[in-house]
């Protein structure tokens, strides 16, 4: 006797997908052997890492957490002065350049040379 597939399409319910597409991220080259083992084209199994991709594994919502801030002290009133200003500086070439006020003028005539340049 001999079992002929009816090429009927399955489905795949999304639990399913999820925990083929973790198994076959356990390591390295797995994609073949797990899309083998359940009878899927790697490419379909490709398809589906990509669509879980945005979806952390593991975690659910409640597990996320946010990054914590880093307050920095304010610089001092003069160093504040010398760099709260912004120039802009149109080129003969048309570009605009925007810099902080505080830019070291040798610094400033390199970059303005290189924009400048055909």
């Amino acid at each position: 006797m001999e079992v002929v597939d009816s090429g009927r399409r399955r489905r795949w319910s999304e639990d399913e997908k999820l925990r083929i597409v973790s198994e076959s991220l356990g390591g390295p080259r797995l994609v073949s052997t797990t899309a083998r083992r359940y009878g899927i084209s790697p490419s379909l199994l490709f398809a589906w890492r990509r669509s879980f991709r945005a979806v952390p594994v593991g975690k659910s919502a409640a597990e996320t957490a946010f990054v914590p801030a880093v307050f920095v002290a304010e610089p001092s009133s003069a160093a504040a002065r010398a760099l709260s200003g912004r120039i802009e500086i149109i080129l003969a070439n048309g570009r605009r350049l925007r810099v902080d006020a505080g830019i070291e003028v040798a610094a400033l005539a390199r970059v303005v040379a290189a924009l400048e340049r055909p």
